[in-house]
């Protein structure tokens, strides 16, 4: 079991993380006032002494600890560190993602009293407090004797422990979202003082905005956290640890893509070639602003270039370029910025559609602009970049690439920096490629289809339209027929079989047999609805699977009850996708039934 402390929003993003396995948890809390729904845990509150902790900890057989306590909270990040050595379990820091603003004319404080004698020093006499009531005494030397406001929460307990300090109640101003620019000017201070709360605490609008109408910041630092926390500052990081701590917390495992792999070997090339260092680890920013780590297997430095190599890892996901070599070469180059060269294994652009111009690697937008921020960041000028990927040409004939123009080996994909296990996103992205490459090479007409068999037989239906027009939708209807209105699709034609087709009649998107069963009462009704035989209903309302209807009915409810249900997909498609919609009725012999 995992002991998660929480009361925050990272609290909240642990728990909807946690909640993605089948493990079990404790939420703690030190008040009621946050609301949770923990899925697979429970929620106690209260606040713990050390001796409590040790006595939950054994009690429930606690494994693992997540810290995902307010950055502040100093007392019980230590009882942690104390109870963790005690008991030898490790901890994960959840941490709040904190701006980068070192530079920014911030006067950085170590604690309150360093912040009252730097106010003093720098003669400000009139200070907006934005530090949360908890830290009126902490201030109390300065507001003393000079012009202090807090703001608080307009809550009865936080004016009352105001009241309690001392503090004068006409002082007290109280929170509003989105409102830290407003009260700076009603109130006019020489300062504000804040807390290095991070992005989640509101920390960067509360410096801007102070900024831009020239009052001074000064920021109290966060305090240090105790040795041996494993630091993680984002759900994929906290999920890969607890992946790797307790193995069997999770079904399945995540990994990285090949973006992310790229990135890494790219950074470690980079940082050897400047400095000579063979890296055996080092740290990466993903799209969601995440900082992930990944193992570097060997870099290779000579005078003008550098190369580093990554294991692919992509967890449980059954990825074609799991466990292959991906090798970066990094170079310095005279012109500017980063160019992308693309190594053996990685395949060549041959169609538009793909973001990119054709003839360049097939190293996508998003990998790229990783790779560029990481290696900007260490070395502004200009550097060719090679990648490669070990068997990329055998893999690729494993995937749909030449279906979207990528030939001679595999792309460097991945939008998120992280694989999840048969994830739906990955799907869906996928889609969302395809269609851009079957617009960019001139199909009017996309054909989407369930699969590989319901492709075979439309192409007999549209044998002239090109490879990349036909497009497999699996499960995914709705975020189909979404991305078609999206991208201004002209013309849509939609294959369907019939298991498929009595869940989409019904008004399920999402087709998947693990989420919608066969709804026999509602094909009763469509089929009286539609004027079938009563032979005709009683098969439907005693049949076990769907294909059973194509040789239980009569001719004549065939051309009934068929009509009816491709008629209620057409209309749920049609309610999302705005242009020419054509749905197909495929039988299991492959026959085109029925057609709107």
């Amino acid at each position: 079991m995992i002991l998660v402390f929480g009361g925050t929003t990272e609290g909240r993003l642990a728990i909807k993380t946690l909640d993605e396995g089948e493990g079990k948890y404790l939420y703690s809390t030190l008040g009621t006032s946050q609301k949770v729904e923990c899925g697979h845990g429970v929620h106690i509150s209260g606040a713990m002494t050390e001796n409590d902790m040790l006595q939950v900890c054994r009690e429930n057989s606690i494994k693992l600890v997540v810290d995902a306590a307010h950055p502040f909270a100093i007392n019980l990040h230590n009882t942690i560190g104390k109870v963790a050595e005690i008991l030898d379990i490790p901890v994960i820091r959840l941490e709040r993602i904190y701006p980068e603003m070192q530079d920014s004319g911030i006067v950085w404080c170590v604690t309150y009293s360093d912040a009252v004698s730097k106010m003093e020093s720098d003669g400000v006499k009139k200070l907006l407090a934005l530090t949360g009531v908890q830290t009126i005494p902490e201030l109390k030397d300065f507001w003393q004797r000079y012009e202090t406001f807090f703001r608080v929460l307009d809550r009865k307990d936080s004016i009352e422990k105001a009241e309690s300090y001392g503090f004068p109640a006409d002082h007290l101003c109280f929170y509003e979202e989105d409102a830290t620019d407003t009260l700076i000017d009603k109130l006019s201070p020489d300062a504000i003082i804040t807390k290095e709360s991070g992005a989640s605490g509101g920390f960067e609008e509360k410096v801007k905005a102070a900024m831009q109408k020239d009052v001074k910041v000064f920021v109290v630092q966060r305090p240090k956290l105790p040795e041996g926390f494993i630091i993680v500052d984002g759900r994929h990081g906290l999920r890969m640890a607890v992946e790797r701590l307790l193995p069997d917390f999770y079904t399945l495992h995540t990994g990285f893509t090949t973006g992310s792999c790229a990135t890494a070997a790219a950074k470690a090339a980079l940082w050897g070639l400047l400095n000579g260092e063979r890296l055996s680890e080092v740290s990466f920013r993903i799209p969601e602003g995440e900082t992930m780590h990944m193992k570097i297997e060997e870099v290779e430095i000579d005078d003008s270039s550098a190369s580093a190599c990554v294991i692919k890892n992509a967890g449980d996901d059954p990825d074609v370029t799991d466990k292959s070599r991906i090798t970066v070469t990094v170079a310095f180059a005279a012109h500017d910025g980063i160019r992308f060269i693309g190594g053996r294994g990685v395949g060549t652009v041959t169609l538009p559609g793909m973001g990119l111009p054709i003839g360049e690697p097939a190293i996508n937008p998003v990998p790229r602009a990783m790779i560029e921020r990481e290696l900007k960041a260490l070395h502004p000028a200009g550097l060719d970049v090679t990648v490669a990927i070990e068997n990329g040409e055998e893999l690729a004939t494993k995937t749909f690439n030449p279906r979207v123009g990528v030939m001679g080996g595999v792309s460097i994909i991945g939008t998120t920096g992280i694989v999840r296990p048969f994830s739906h996103e990955a799907f869906v992205e996928a889609i969302r490629r395809e269609m851009e490459v079957a617009l960019a090479i001139g199909c009017e007409r996309v054909v989407v289809n369930s699969g590989g068999k319901s492709e075979r037989y439309m192409k007999t239906l549209y044998p002239s339209i090109p490879q990349q027009a036909f497009i497999h939708y699996g499960n995914a209807v709705g975020d189909t027929m979404i991305l078609a209105q999206e991208l201004k699709v002209p013309n849509l034609t939609i294959g369907l079989m019939i298991g498929k087709a009595v869940k989409l009649a019904e008004g399920n998107l999402d087709t998947h047999s693990h989420r919608i069963t066969l709804n026999r009462d509602f094909l009763s009704r469509i089929a009286k609805e539609a004027g079938c035989s009563p032979e005709g209903v009683s098969v439907i309302e005693n049949m076990n699977m769907a294909r059973e209807l194509w040789s239980g009915l009569s001719e004549q409810d065939d051309d009934r009850f068929f009509p009816a249900i491709l008629k209620l997909c057409h209309n749920h498609c049609s309610a999302i996708y705005r242009g020419d919609l054509e749905a197909v009725l495929i039988d299991d012999n492959g026959n085109i039934r029925y057609r709107i």
